[in-house]
C-alpha cells in the first residue's frame, strides 16, 4: 500500500489495535467533527482540541514502546493529512443551530476558522510534525443534500461555492504565510474544490454517469447510518456515480483523489 500503510489507516481508539500498529500509521480524526469546537459539539462528536491531545497521549506510548529517538523520527518523518471544514459551515453556521451566523458575517466565519487552522497546525509542528497536507473546502452547494435543499431555483448553491471558494483563498495565504515563517514546517494544500470541479463538469474522464444524486437509497438526502448497499432504491454500480450518499464520494472517486493527493506530496514534501 502506499507509503507502506495497511488498507485502513487504524483509528487511535479503536481497543484492536494498539501502540506497535500506531508506529505505522495511525488515525486521530472524528467524523464531522470541525475547526470550531461548536462544529463537535452539534454532531456530538471528538472536538480538534481533543484530537491533539490524543496525539501528545501517543507520544508518550511511542517513546515508551521506540525508545525515545525511534520516537521523535517516526513522528518528524510522518506525513500528517488534514481534512476539515466543511461540516464547520454546514452543519454549524449554515444551520444556525449555535449562534455563529448571528456572531459572524460568512467572511467573518472564515477568518476565524483560518485562525484555528492556524493554531492547530503551529501547535502539532510545535510536537514535532514537519510534512503537513490541508484541504481546502469542496464546491459545498454542489453536494447532492445542497442541490435538493435548493429545489426551487435548481442546480448548485452558489452563494454557498462563493463561501468556499472565499475561504480557501484565506487558507492558502495563512499556509503559504506559515510555511515561509517556519522553515522546518512543509505545508502542502490540496485543491478539492478544484479537483471535484473539474469532476462534476467532466465526468466522463473516470467514467461517471452521475454527479448530481448519491448512489444510496433515493441520493437526495440520506447519509451516513442511513445508508448501505441494502438501502431500497441503491444503485447498482456506485463506480457511475460521484456521490456514495448525499454528502460523501464514492470509493472510486475518494481514490481518485488520494492518488492526486499522494502525488501531491512527492512533489512538495519529500
Amino acid at each position: 500500500m502506499a507509503l507502506g500503510l495497511p488498507p485502513l489507516v487504524p483509528a487511535y481508539l479503536d481497543p484492536a489495535y494498539g501502540i506497535q500498529d500506531f508506529a505505522r500509521g495511525v488515525c486521530f480524526a472524528s467524523a464531522g467533527t470541525g475547526l470550531d469546537n461548536k462544529t463537535a459539539g452539534v454532531l456530538s462528536v471528538i472536538p480538534l482540541w481533543k484530537e491533539v491531545e490524543y496525539f501528545k497521549e501517543y507520544q508518550r506510548r511511542l517513546r515508551r514502546h521506540a525508545g525515545r529517538a525511534r520516537a521523535r523520527r517516526i513522528v518528524s518523518d510522518a506525513l500528517y493529512i488534514v481534512s476539515i471544514g466543511t461540516n464547520d459551515f454546514l452543519e454549524n453556521y449554515f444551520l444556525l443551530v449555535t449562534g455563529r451566523f448571528a456572531e459572524f458575517t460568512a467572511a467573518g466565519f472564515a477568518d476565524f476558522l483560518v485562525a484555528q487552522a492556524e493554531r492547530f497546525l503551529a501547535e502539532i509542528n510545535r510536537l514535532g510534525a514537519r510534512r503537513v497536507t490541508f484541504a481546502g473546502l469542496s464546491p459545498i452547494g454542489c453536494l447532492p443534500l445542497e442541490r435538493t435543499l435548493n429545489a426551487l431555483r435548481g442546480g448548485c448553491v452558489e452563494e454557498y461555492n462563493q463561501v468556499a471558494r472565499d475561504y480557501n483563498a484565506k487558507l492558502l495565504a495563512m499556509l503559504r504565510r506559515l510555511a515561509a515563517e517556519r522553515p522546518a514546517l512543509k505545508v502542502a494544500y490540496i485543491n478539492v474544490y478544484q479537483n471535484m470541479l473539474d469532476l462534476i463538469t467532466n465526468p466522463s474522464k473516470l467514467g461517471l454517469e452521475n454527479v448530481e444524486e448519491g448512489c444510496c437509497a433515493t441520493g437526495k438526502v440520506e447519509m451516513s447510518y442511513l445508508c448501505n448497499d441494502k438501502s431500497p432504491l441503491t444503485c447498482e454500480d456506485a463506480g457511475k456515480y460521484f456521490f456514495w450518499d448525499s454528502f460523501h464520494p464514492t470509493e472510486k472517486v475518494n481514490q481518485f483523489f488520494a492518488k492526486k493527493t499522494l502525488d501531491l506530496c512527492y512533489e512538495e514534501l519529500f
